[in-house]
């Protein structure tokens, strides 16, 4: 979005790569006999720190061009246009429909490796298949509405409460839940301080972070 503004339509393919790049790195650093929850955590606030100081050199090495990206960094829905919908609808077809059809999957390794593997399913394969389908989601989304932190953590984890673990209900009420949230967390970011708008990145910031750190107080309980 800096180095080559002409080219945005490859925005979502490039976000595509740097998210299969920075999980690549996050699973080698959290990775001991296994992956360790709370490695991966620091495994991950390591790397995004460590992409974000490349976020803010570019800003600094290319100042004349920042403004153009900020509300992106920011987070939010204020330059969005049709545009873009077509430009990610691709990319998010492929990675919902995928994720659709292997929530049978989903819910016999949720019940434990021994079991999944009594079913006949193909450990490594359908991870790396699942991996995949969630980092092109996720580039999808964040090429287009930017750092939209924390949507990931609380959604999944509320809609349980109400649907359930079962991913055929779970995946779908999570899609439009999290959907709602952000249409009405842009909302009321928009409105609580009108005539000025927070970006509603900031906002979810804000929400997101003390039920991150509830989150982590109960794993350490657990």
């Amino acid at each position: 979005m800096i180095l080559a503004p002409a080219l945005t339509a490859w925005v979502p393919l490039a976000a595509f790569v740097g998210a299969l790049v920075a999980l690549a790195v996050v699973f080698i650093l959290a990775w001991d006999r296994g992956i360790n929850p709370l490695r991966l955590i620091l495994a991950g606030v390591a790397v995004a720190a460590f992409f974000g100081g490349g976020t803010t050199a570019l800003s600094v090495m290319f100042p004349d061009r920042i403004q153009g990206v900020v509300n992106w960094l920011a987070g939010g829905f204020a330059g969005a246009r049709w545009t873009y919908v077509w430009i990610v609808l691709p990319y998010s077809i492929i990675g919902l429909v995928g994720a659709l059809w292997n929530y049978r999957k989903l819910n016999a390794l949720q019940m434990g490796e021994e079991v999944a593997l009594s079913l006949g399913i193909n450990l490594k394969k359908t991870r790396i298949i699942l991996v995949l389908l969630a980092a092109i989601l996720a580039a999808a989304s964040v090429s287009v509405a930017g750092l939209l932190g924390f949507v990931g953590l609380i959604v999944p984890h509320l809609m349980r409460l109400v649907v359930g673990s079962d991913f055929e209900y779970l995946l779908p009420a999570s899609a439009v839940f999290g959907a709602g949230l952000l249409v009405g967390a842009d909302t009321f970011a928009r409105t609580i301080f009108s005539p000025a708008e927070i970006p509603v990145g900031i906002f979810l910031s804000f929400l997101g972070a003390p039920f991150f750190l509830y989150l982590l107080k109960r794993r350490s309980r657990a």
